[in-house]
């Protein structure tokens, strides 16, 4: 990722774009364990609207401004408590990046660390709550972990898609503290929580996708 430019990032949020319209009923079944069974159904509605708009936001140049416009969108469409989650995971990510055109390695980390302390803040949660954050958190750190080595970009990104996937699996042990899963106490164990999957595979794609 190091000299990453905006055309990277592009792909990068197509892809869970894509990935997310893609996935709608499965991730619907994985919340519907617990939760409403509307996570994936709510995700597709805010990345359909997100696509339906692309051709806008191919005019922004840097970073940042590109971002916080994905933000605006996802806010806007996306509903539930998703919206201001995810939203808020662009921002960050977009606010870290700033007017960047060319972002390196210590870039990237930099805004998912931004992101993960969003989703934290907005949503109160914290590593063990059973949320989205269970992966994205193991991932984000064995991705920064990555990027102040020497492997490839490859080679980071697979090994992060196998710790979300690893660390959403270990979700089945915990017991809900957060969202409409909470509600149902002990009744939260023994499945995946459906956020913490969606981040397994959105890594997963990612890293099969990457350039």
């Amino acid at each position: 990722m190091a000299g990453s430019s905006l055309e990277t990032v592009r792909f990068v949020v197509k892809t869970i774009a894509e990935t997310a319209i893609e996935k709608e009923k499965e991730f619907n079944e994985l919340d519907s364990a617990a939760g409403d069974g509307d996570f994936g159904t709510t995700l597709a509605r805010g990345f359909r609207s997100l696509l339906a708009e692309w051709k806008r936001l191919e005019k922004d140049t840097r970073t940042g401004e590109f971002l916080k416009d994905v933000t605006l969108i996802l806010i806007r469409y996306m509903g539930g408590t998703s919206g201001p989650i995810w939203g808020t995971a662009f921002l960050r990510a977009g606010t870290a990046a700033g007017d960047k055109q060319e972002l390196h390695r210590a870039d990237v980390s930099e805004m998912f660390q931004a992101a993960v302390q969003g989703i934290e803040e907005r949503g109160r949660a914290k590593l063990g709550d059973k949320t989205l954050l269970d992966a994205l958190i193991p991932a984000v750190e064995s991705l920064t972990k990555g990027l102040s080595s020497s492997k490839t970009d490859k080679e980071v990104l697979a090994e992060a898609a196998r710790v979300a996937r690893a660390s959403a699996e270990a979700t089945r042990d915990l017991v809900a503290k957060r969202g409409r899963a909470s509600y149902t106490g002990e009744e939260s164990q023994h499945a995946p929580d459906a956020g913490a999957m969606a981040v397994a595979i959105l890594f997963e794609k990612i890293s099969d996708s990457w350039m």
